[in-house]
């Protein structure tokens, strides 16, 4: 079992807050504490501000320490336009971090010498551990392109009620993205450095740096918390090869997702079936005679499965090859009660709209090819409930699955799908 936090975390999809005629940036100030097996009694700080720099940005940071001698610091922004060009936003991402406790499924570990790390069929023990840095740098350029709704509406128009959207939606309308829904081109330089340092295995460095390029189709109502609507993306990421990187790679991923509102009653504001579906491809990936990997993407970068966002019932990255499917079901239910509203001095610090519950069930499956056949044979699954927050304009999500290997509890910013 093991609490995280995301080091790369992306915000909710386009956070807004009730409307305030005042103007005045939102702040959330927020001390924590947990503990983990990685990181030892932790405790950290998050400051964010919604509305700054410009009303319709976001700005989030957030540092932690743990006795284990662990610690990190991350700084992110969404949707800070640039260059005065009112179509063109940048969302950045800065992480550094420093970990006692570090450990990657990639190939090396002597104990397993015929078996792949990562692989469907590995052992949970054939990774990588020591200890060592996490650095991570994405400036993320959203082009937004003029039609369906982003033809005439630009800035967002959301107008809620107690955290749920009440008017304004800016997808749902149709299935037809030249009538309904925003589209957008991304391009996303990145550059990520792992280092781990081991007592007993060879030291392991991993830099990659490249651009990945997305088209993003957002037909949902309210992206931050969506009731209704779909959402694409297709993404082509690319590494060069150069400026000190390990190797050139080539990945390609698809994600689409689906959310069917099931209404309210006297006890739930909101019921929504969030369905999401992603498969990836790294076609560069090859593999020598005697086993050698080469021009493959880092298992963070490409067909991965397990962490955060898709398998959650394991480890980061646990499982990584060259081609990987993912299916998975969420049941999100807000409930009338919001206990914060009771806590007077705490609803003042975080001013909670709503909490959510979400019972969910994810399946998955990676493999040395894009075999159809073979992704839906033996896959992992995992199961779990969430619980998540509204607060100033961010979703705070607390996560708990169990899978066949172990237990997991996750921290992170934002609902799961399309980040």
């Amino acid at each position: 079992m093991c609490l995280i936090l995301s080091v790369n975390a992306p915000m909710a999809g386009e956070s807004d807050r009730e409307q305030d005629s005042s103007g005045v940036p939102i702040k959330l100030n927020l001390p924590f504490a947990f503990s983990s097996g990685g990181m030892g009694l932790s405790v950290g700080y998050i400051y964010g501000v919604y509305g700054y720099p410009q009303k319709q940005s976001v700005v989030f940071g957030t540092a932690m320490v743990g006795t284990a001698g662990s610690g990190m610091a991350l700084l992110m922004g969404k949707d800070i336009r640039v260059f005065g060009l009112r179509r063109l936003m940048v969302d950045p991402v800065m992480s550094i971090g420093y970990f006692s406790e570090f450990d990657t499924y990639i190939n090396g570990n002597p104990e397993f010498p015929n078996q792949r790390a990562g692989s469907n069929s590995s052992h949970v023990d054939n990774k990588i551990l020591g200890k060592g840095w996490d650095n991570l740098f994405r400036m993320r350029f959203n082009l937004l392109l003029p039609i369906g709704y982003g033809r005439n509406h630009i800035d967002k128009e959301y107008k809620l009620e107690r955290g749920l959207l009440k008017s304004g939606a800016s997808g749902g309308m149709s299935m037809n993205p030249f009538t309904s829904g925003k589209t957008f081109i991304e391009i996303s330089p990145f550059f990520r450095s792992i280092s781990i340092e081991s007592d007993d295995l060879p030291d392991t460095d991993i830099k990659t740096n490249g651009v990945d390029l997305s088209l993003r189709w957002d037909n949902r109502d309210y992206p931050a918390n969506p009731s209704k609507g779909n959402s694409v993306r297709f993404k082509a990421s690319r590494d060069f090869g150069e400026f000190g990187s390990n190797k050139s790679w080539t990945s390609y991923q698809i994600e689409l997702d689906q959310y069917i509102g099931l209404g309210s009653n006297n006890w739930l504001r909101q019921a929504v079936i969030a369905l999401d579906f992603w498969a990836a491809h790294s076609t560069s990936w090859e593999v020598s005679a005697t086993g050698k990997l080469d021009h493959n993407p880092p298992p963070f970068a490409g067909a991965s499965l397990g962490g955060y966002w898709r398998m959650r019932g394991y480890p980061t990255q646990r499982f990584n090859d060259k081609a990987a499917i993912y299916y998975s079901l969420e049941l999100r239910l807000i409930p009338e009660w919001n206990p914060f509203e009771s806590w007077g001095w705490l609803q003042k610090r975080l001013g909670v709209q709503w909490v959510q519950f979400v019972p969910f069930v994810e399946f998955g499956r990676v493999a040395s090819d894009w075999d159809i056949t073979e992704l839906h044979e033996d896959m992992k699954w995992d199961a779990g409930i969430g619980i998540r927050f509204s607060a100033k304009g961010m979703v705070l999500r607390l996560d708990t699955a169990v899978s066949d290997e172990d237990y997991w509890i996750q921290m992170m910013v934002s609902q799961p799908f399309q980040f």
